[in-house]
């Protein structure tokens, strides 16, 4: 059952480029179950790589559409939506999970951006602290600090949509089967992997909100994935990797303290056991002296008998 709450059609006439034609409308649909954004994009669309930034945008859509990591992104009515096809549908992302590098993208790589980014300068990356609030600036201390050297190559794009335009687009229940058929690529970010997983297990696009904590910086450059979910759902994702932490350093120890047990046993075994020979060998050679000692004064016995039978 949909729900529609609010609807603004707006009407673009073709935009045409060398390379690419791509008709669009707009409008606002919420709907539940799944999350449709009114936004129809006929022909996939020309996605041009944002200079030093592993994200592509698309520049003849008359919206905001970036790629990035395997997923499109799209930024429309002050939220983001991920798919994994370039008409969607849509899901819709949580502030805390959109990726690092989508929000580092410049401002002028926006092509319908909204009011508040204007006087934003258009060589830096929206002012997303101080549009969504000083809890998110604190739970995303660093977000646009970055090495560009160390950013991640770009995903491949996925170009076997070509062939899927107009009246070809596939349904939702199609889309999940020709993906993974004809697009290997694996990402790297942990949001995007969960939408994988659901992608591929359920057969159909299941939206990317996220309510756990963001990954740190060096977490989302490095591609480092978060801990998953277990028994202690009500702590958050930086206690449960400290807690991870500690339990390992402590497993690790034990490790170390019952291989030294073992190793100190083994050299005392070692030990006695070089101890039992030696005594061994000194008891053999004492009695093999004694033996000799007998003999000595058993041959010095009978010589002496014979020198007193001779004298006599």
């Amino acid at each position: 059952m949909r729900y529609v709450f609010v609807i603004l059609c707006l009407l673009f006439g073709p935009v045409t480029s060398a390379n690419a034609q791509a008709q669009v409308s707009v409008g606002i649909q919420y709907s539940i179950p799944g999350v449709s954004i009114g936004i129809n994009v006929g022909d996939y669309p020309q996605l041009v790589r944002v200079p030093d930034y592993p994200v592509y945008y698309a520049p003849n859509v008359g919206f905001n559409l970036f790629f990035y990591d395997g997923l499109y992104w799209a930024y429309h009515g002050d939220y983001w939506y991920a798919s994994h096809w370039y008409n969607g549908p849509w899901g819709r992302a949580d502030h805390y999970a959109v990726p690092y590098f989508i929000l580092r993208v410049p401002v002028r790589y926006y092509r319908a951006p909204p009011p508040y980014f204007r006087g934003w300068s258009h060589n830096a990356p929206p002012r997303w602290g101080q549009h969504w609030g000083p809890q998110w600036e604190q739970r995303h201390r660093g977000w646009d600090k970055w090495d560009s050297r160390a950013a991640p190559r770009p995903a491949p794009l996925p170009t076997y949509q070509r062939q899927y335009s107009g009246n070809r687009y596939p349904r939702a229940e199609q889309q999940h089967e020709l993906h993974n058929k004809n697009y290997r690529f694996q990402p790297r970010e942990t949001v995007k992997r969960e939408s994988y997983k659901q992608h591929g297990a359920k057969g159909k696009p299941q939206t990317t909100q996220q309510q756990r904590p963001p990954q740190t910086t060096q977490q989302q450059e490095r591609g480092a994935p978060q801990e998953k979910g277990g028994g202690n759902k009500g702590t958050s994702a930086p206690t449960r990797h400290r807690h991870a932490r500690t339990r390992n350093k402590g497993l690790a120890r034990s490790r170390r303290a019952r291989g030294h047990s073992r190793n100190t046993i083994r050299k005392a075994r070692a030990l006695r056991t070089t101890q039992g020979s030696s005594r061994t060998k000194i008891t053999i050679t004492t009695a093999a002296r004694g033996k000799q000692k007998d003999r000595i004064t058993a041959e010095a016995a009978e010589e002496k008998g014979r020198i007193t039978t001779g004298s006599a």
